[in-house]
């Protein structure tokens, strides 16, 4: 009847404000990867559907100390810097992309380099509950296919991005491309090389225009990476007013704002994420909402990088697409279950202000906090919607891109709501029991805790 049915307990986001919790659930799944249907106990077939699935040898039963959740969704990765993930945040932007970040790039154009770390990335993304990446790639075609090969290979659900940069002024000669037409011709390559992965390996592997930023790119790039995505319907990645430096860079550059730099070069569409926004005004947040670009908020690396704190709340109150990106390497860690936490702190440090030599009026900006759910729903659903993709919830339609979460021993009796927010402040990788894409089991921790 059902390729596969789950029994358990799950919880999912159904707004930004909202968790929704299904206690003794069936979760249905088809062999597309599908989720078909949710029985409750209450229902007169709940036991005749959960019979049938474990005749057949297709029930799925969760302990009674684990939940499910939906997959993660990762809305900024750069992939190649996972090999230096925790290193040098103490350095200004500028300063750590010149001197670390762009020559551990270039060595991209080894392949076996490349295979060794992306092979490490991939699993550890699994590992760690993300079920789908939006992820940067290098100039190098070669590896970046190889970075999609794993991720086939392993199961991850992957967007991925041929970097391009070619500004002379701002990237080194040693890494970028050798110009506009170049790295165009480079970046149609790779889209139409992804496209016959995908049909090779029967995945979800999608290309997606990546501009590194508008300090790498002439104009010519700009606009041609633009006609691109236009073309070729594709999704586009970048990023956007993330730091004092770069935000006044484009400033002096254009005289006008970033993100209408990037709109005025076609990059600003219902299928664009901009990654960090901590410098975006209200104009700026306005210009988003028209056009339905997604900001990707990168709460552990705008700690480091981003001279502020993105403003996720009011964001989301004004109606604006949020998910949440881990960035690394300008973040450290590859767990959303980490970048949720710090998108919290961070959003209670906006909320009281930091210079202690203020008066407690002057010093925040009030009413900034964020929740746990909220911030739950920018690694799930908030996500998903980022990317247009049907995943990052437990709901009739959604394609079953889940993990399984061990909860330690309660030491007080626990609502709901407590078990939820204890689980996402306290999950580890060794929390996790397992990890579900698209109805195929892709990762089994072998060193959980019983």
């Amino acid at each position: 009847m059902y390729s596969q049915v789950i029994a358990g307990t799950y919880f999912t986001s159904k707004d930004d404000q909202t968790v929704q919790v299904g206690e003794n659930m069936l979760i249905c799944i088809d062999e597309q990867g599908k989720i078909v249907r949710i029985i409750a106990h209450s229902e007169p077939e709940f036991q005749q559907v959960r019979q049938a699935a474990a005749e057949q040898h297709h029930l799925l039963e969760l302990a009674g100390n684990e939940r499910l959740l939906p997959g993660f969704v990762d809305v900024h990765i750069h992939a190649p810097q996972w090999a230096q993930a925790g290193l040098a945040l103490d350095r200004s932007l500028n300063d750590w992309l010149n001197t670390y970040t762009f020559p551990l790039e270039s060595r991209f154009a080894d392949d076996q380099f490349a295979l060794k770390v992306y092979a490490s990335l991939v699993q550890t993304l699994l590992a760690n509950g993300t079920t789908t990446a939006l992820m940067f790639g290098t100039i190098y075609n070669s590896s970046n296919l190889i970075l999609a090969q794993q991720a086939a290979k392993f199961g991850l659900r992957a967007l991925i991005g041929k970097v391009a940069m070619d500004d002379p002024t701002q990237t080194p000669e040693y890494y970028r491309d050798e110009s506009a037409t170049a790295a165009l011709q480079a970046t149609q390559e790779f889209i139409e090389a992804m496209f016959n992965l995908q049909q090779q390996t029967q995945t979800t592997l999608l290309p997606v225009i990546t501009p590194r930023f508008i300090p790498s790119c002439t104009n010519e790039l700009l606009h041609g990476l633009g006609e691109l995505a236009k073309r070729y319907d594709l999704p586009i990645q970048s990023h956007c007013s993330e730091s004092d430096w770069e935000d006044q860079y484009v400033q002096d550059r254009f005289g006008k704002r970033d993100a209408d730099v990037l709109d005025q070069f076609g990059l600003l569409t219902e299928q664009a994420v901009m990654a960090h926004g901590t410098q975006l005004t209200d104009e700026d947040l306005s210009l988003f909402r028209q056009r339905q670009t997604a900001v990707a908020h990168c709460p552990i690396s705008n700690v480091y990088f981003g001279n502020a704190v993105f403003p996720t709340r009011k964001a989301l109150q004004a109606g604006n697409q949020v998910g949440l990106g881990s960035d690394i390497s300008g973040g450290f860690s590859p767990s959303l279950y980490r970048n949720m936490q710090q998108a919290v702190m961070s959003s209670q440090m906006l909320t009281d202000g930091v210079n202690s030599e203020l008066a407690t009026g002057q010093r925040g900006v009030p009413d900034s906090r964020i929740s746990m759910k909220t911030a739950f729903y920018l690694a799930t659903k908030g996500g998903a919607q980022a990317l247009n993709l049907p995943v990052g919830a437990i709901e009739v339609g959604k394609q079953a891109d889940f993990q399984v979460v061990k909860l330690a021993p309660a030491l007080t009796t626990e609502s709901t709501d407590d078990e939820l927010e204890r689980l996402l402040y306290q999950t580890e990788s060794k929390d996790i029991s397992w990890v579900m894409v698209g109805g195929k089991r892709v990762y089994q921790n072998q060193k959980g805790h019983k």
